[in-house]
């Protein structure tokens, strides 16, 4: 493996994550050269485009005097992790709205307790509050009962998360045509293709079931933009049968992508994305010659 770039893990950010070239004769028999972003690597604490997409919604809470950060998530949200990590990192108060009444009376799993060792304050809302979580009803209700805050919406992505993940293809210095991320909420892609050169595209894996994604990633840029940027698309086919869910064919893929490159592949993002790639390079859709970056965010 080449290593292009290191990332000093003791700083507060990094300006840049590293970038592997991964020797997978899946991908090199159609001529086709392979590369991993290892955002995962990019900050101990706040790893992958959670980094990215904190970096200047915390500049904009600094800028307006803001105190505290609130924010949403289920129970096993690592954007909540990565929220209450940058509260405790950069002197913020941060609040966390949990979908799940019922889990305030049971023990805390590893990420609400996480969340909660650095400071953060859950509060547990019941599946049809979480559902009003974007109306400004809602949120003066939070305000009268926790004070003002600064908000920062469920997975993170907003304006200023898309101009941080914008960030990131100029830190790529390989031979590359496309980079590939996997999809949640579509900030992250919305930012990359808003990034990338003229000449290079972007593709986002879709880790959710449905068609929804390609509408999400074009508002987010013309809410960051005004207009919609860059040469990009949502591949929906491996998704696996929808969030948080994975298939037989999808596990052994990510434990012999492990044995194979010694990078561990998480199954609910990154696993599928890696997984449709090499899919679709085995099926020769992939012009020979073509340079992917693949991002690993987490």
């Amino acid at each position: 493996m080449e290593v292009r770039t290191k990332v000093d893990a003791a700083a507060p950010g990094a300006a840049a994550s590293p970038l592997v070239e991964v020797g997978d004769e899946r991908f090199a028999a159609r001529g086709v050269r392979l590369w991993v972003k290892r955002d995962d690597l990019i900050h101990p604490q706040l790893p992958g485009n959670k980094f990215r997409k904190l970096k200047y919604n915390l500049a904009e809470a600094r800028a307006t005097g803001a105190r505290t950060l609130l924010t949403f998530g289920g129970a096993y949200s690592n954007h909540l992790r990565a929220t209450a990590a940058a509260g405790a990192l950069f002197g913020f108060g941060t609040i966390g709205v949990v979908r799940g009444h019922e889990l305030a009376s049971r023990e805390r799993n590893a990420s609400l307790a996480f969340a909660e060792e650095r400071g953060m304050r859950l509060v547990f809302v019941d599946r049809e509050t979480y559902r009003r979580r974007g109306e400004p009803g809602l949120l003066a209700e939070l305000r009268a009962e926790y004070g003002d805050f600064f908000l920062i919406p469920e997975g993170g992505s907003n304006a200023h998360a898309v101009r941080g993940c914008a960030e990131l293809p100029a830190e790529l210095d390989v031979p590359y045509d496309l980079v590939a991320v996997a999809c949640g909420t579509g900030g992250t892609l919305a930012g990359i293709a808003a990034g990338l050169p003229q000449g290079r595209a972007a593709l986002g894996f879709a880790v959710l079931k449905g068609d929804f994604l390609t509408g999400d990633v074009a508002r987010l840029q013309r809410q960051a933009y005004g207009e919609t940027r860059g040469d990009w698309r949502v591949e929906t086919a491996y998704h696996c049968g929808g969030y948080a869910r994975a298939t037989p064919e999808l596990r052994a893929f990510t434990a012999d992508f492990e044995q194979r490159h010694g990078i561990a592949l998480d199954e609910v993002y990154v696993g599928k994305m890696m997984f449709g790639l090499t899919a679709m390079a085995e099926a020769g859709e992939f012009r020979a010659g073509t340079g992917i970056v693949a991002v690993k965010t987490g």
